[in-house]
């Protein structure tokens, strides 16, 4: 039997694929050595082509918050499927689905669902200038909100593992209107408001950071922005992508108790499919087509596989104490990796909001894309390498986020610890 192992799959793959990957941070170019190919997950673990078993954290970048082939997800899909994979009209799931992140989310008076965040935030973006009848939107340093050309302006982690600022290809006049602020700093929103009266239309903003590593709102950051955006007559964005039912089950509009205009989402509302949607106010999504002129369309919208994955995680995620044993797992993996750090006789700083986690290589409190990019990269390479070694897989970039699921227990977390308490010592 020929068995093809990472290191010969990834040579083939390069004659394939631009970098021998279909998204850029995969390649490990951040971290050294060269990507794992898998062959299967099951629950926390991986198992790659070689034949090795990874306690999984960057579980497809977050939708899969109940882990990997999880039995309930798996039944659902394969129930969905068997009816047929695309119906490319409307089914009764969508319908399901829109109402059980309406119950989380209340905020959410209408939504649109799309086929993944980038699709969800460009839409949302378009609409509410629409709404406003405004041109300038203001994003923050370090907050990616998907490829689109106007976003990929200081987009934190994708460009910065590759030491890109940003990327050829997007014509200047693309960008023009797309203002940048200091994430965690409201005079700098404010100065453009007054550079720029009556012309923002909306301000987007990750109300977590998941794009610099895992960075929180600073006390009245978002409420801030609320009342900002009020004042001037725009929009605010959470892009809730990553933090949607990751932070808190209702969203970081929930945690934070500040109420968006509009939320984009993704990750596990498809519960490992590919999925997104955008919603809000009633008064704005109404001016989406056919209800009104701003036209958006998808031919996979709503199809019924990710429909009936996202619904089944989020049934899963309501049941009593489910939310609430997920962050004390996450709790205990951070507190545990702090503990191996100080006894390394390493400094690290440690983010955690909700189930998303991030260690940085600094001794400096990490609030903003400034203080994420003075931490010390090639620390974190020794650290991914030797926690790969020994069986535990994390996102291969200081700069992305951790995450947990339901399926660490207390046994697989303390197997993580061990491993990450002996890669410490390799790190100095």
């Amino acid at each position: 039997m020929n068995i093809q192992t990472s290191k010969d799959l990834f040579q083939q793959a390069q004659s394939v694929l631009p970098g021998g990957v279909d998204s850029p941070v995969r390649a490990f170019r951040a971290v050294g050595g060269q990507p794992l190919f898998i062959e299967r997950g099951e629950g926390p673990y991986l198992f790659d082509v070689d034949g090795n078993r990874f306690i999984d954290y960057v579980l497809s970048w977050g939708p899969l918050i109940l882990g990997h082939a999880h039995p309930e997800v798996v039944a659902a899909v394969q129930k969905a499927a068997a009816g047929g994979t695309s119906y490319g009209a409307p089914s009764p799931l969508e319908i399901e689905l829109g109402r059980l992140v309406q119950e989380l989310m209340p905020n959410i008076e209408l939504l649109r669902f799309v086929n993944s965040g980038t699709e969800a935030t460009m839409s949302a973006l378009r609409l509410a200038r629409a709404f406003t009848k405004r041109n300038k939107i203001i994003k923050f340093e370090g907050c990616y909100h998907g490829h689109a050309d106007m976003l990929l302006v200081q987009a934190g982690s994708g460009v910065a593992t590759l030491g890109l600022p940003d990327s050829p290809g997007v014509p200047p006049a693309t960008v023009q209107d797309t203002l940048v602020a200091r994430f965690n700093d409201l005079d700098s929103v404010s100065a453009l408001f007054e550079a720029y009266p009556d012309g923002i239309a909306v301000v987007i903003v990750e109300p977590v950071a998941g794009n610099m590593g895992v960075v929180p709102p600073a006390d009245g950051f978002l409420s801030g922005l609320r009342q900002l955006t009020q004042d001037n007559g725009s929009l605010l964005i959470f892009d809730e992508v990553m933090t949607g039912f990751r932070v808190h089950l209702g969203g970081a509009q929930a945690l934070y108790d500040v109420q968006p205009d509009l939320t984009t989402l993704g990750k596990v509302i498809g519960g490992g499919l590919p999925v997104g949607a955008y919603g809000g106010r009633a008064d704005i999504m109404s001016m989406i087509a056919p209800s009104g002129p701003v036209y958006q369309a998808g031919t996979l919208s709503g199809n019924p596989l990710a429909m009936a994955a996202g619904i089944t995680t989020l049934e899963v995620l309501k049941r009593p104490d489910t939310w609430q044993a997920l962050e004390d797992a996450t709790t205990v993996l951070t507190n545990g990796i702090g503990d191996a750090a100080q006894a390394a006789g390493i400094s690290i700083w440690g983010n955690r909001v909700g189930t998303m986690f991030a260690s940085f290589f600094t001794e400096t409190p990490v609030t903003d894309w400034d203080s994420a990019k003075i931490s010390d990269t090639d620390r974190f390479g020794r650290f991914f390498q030797g926690c790969l070694e020994r069986g535990v897989y994390l996102a291969p970039s200081q700069f992305e986020a951790g995450f947990m699921s339901i399926a660490h227990d207390e046994q697989v977390v303390a197997a993580t610890l061990d491993a990450m308490t002996e890669a410490m010592k390799e790190v100095r």
